[in-house]
């Protein structure tokens, strides 16, 4: 379970882009964060991912409240976040494979179950031929492909995904989309932050609204296109 309770964070003393974030993801829960452009989605998911600290509030996360833990201690709970960013944060002196098998090498994988894996993958997003290019020759959706790929290669207890359709085509969109479901519904947590109404209205996943800093729950909207319309086959390792 994540438990916000009144937290504020912003980049500046005094000027909070949250101003007040209340709100609970139960394990295993799937949720979309809802908001216009600058409202703060980015600034919310890089809190809980732990990449910034809220300026005020209690922030619980597996169990431990993180905003009294020292800065050695969060690498650790990183490792069971998976993250895709609006600028993929791609390392570039490493190839696509390299990038989408890190987090595997980091927690100890052997080199012959992170390349079955990582070519898996890298199949599965349509980018088995791009295995050993570095990201600069690659396109926008094929960077945030691969950004995607590795934020759910190691099937985290939480994935934080902002604006992961960007970049991709609808049908690619949903395919991700699908692919989310898979891991949310083998026990990964998954916030989604989209200011794209129609990709939500495809789907009966309850909603936060982030507005003017204050994050309200929205009721579920029911979906508007069969679930399984466009299922892809989920990864399977």
């Amino acid at each position: 379970m994540i438990q916000l309770e009144h937290i504020a964070a912003g980049y500046l003393p005094g000027q909070d882009i949250i101003k007040d974030a209340s709100f609970t993801l139960e394990r295993g829960s799937f949720h979309f964060l809802s908001g216009g452009s600058g409202a703060g989605k980015t600034t919310l998911l890089a809190m809980l991912g732990l990449i910034h600290r809220p300026s005020c509030g209690q922030l619980r996360m597996f169990g431990k409240d993180v905003t009294r833990l020292p800065r050695y201690a969060l690498p650790k709970l990183r490792r069971r976040i998976g993250m895709v960013s609006q600028d993929y944060r791609l390392l570039p002196h490493l190839t696509v494979e390299e990038n989408v098998g890190l987090a595997l090498k980091v927690a100890g994988e052997p080199p012959h179950a992170i390349q079955d894996k990582v070519a898996e993958m890298l199949a599965w997003v349509g980018l088995k031929e791009y295995h050993r290019a570095r990201p600069e020759v690659l396109s926008g959706g094929q960077q945030q492909r691969v950004a995607i790929a590795r934020a759910v290669i190691t099937k985290p207890d939480l994935l934080l995904a902002d604006e992961p359709s960007g970049h991709l085509e609808t049908a690619l969109a949903l395919r991700f989309m699908y692919l989310f479901e898979a891991l949310n519904k083998m026990g990964t947590t998954v916030l989604l932050a989209t200011h794209d109404d129609a990709l939500i209205s495809r789907f009966s996943h309850p909603v936060l609204q982030l507005k003017d800093g204050v994050v309200t729950p929205l009721k579920s909207i029911a979906p508007s296109a069969p679930a399984g319309a466009m299922s892809a086959r989920p990864l399977v390792y």
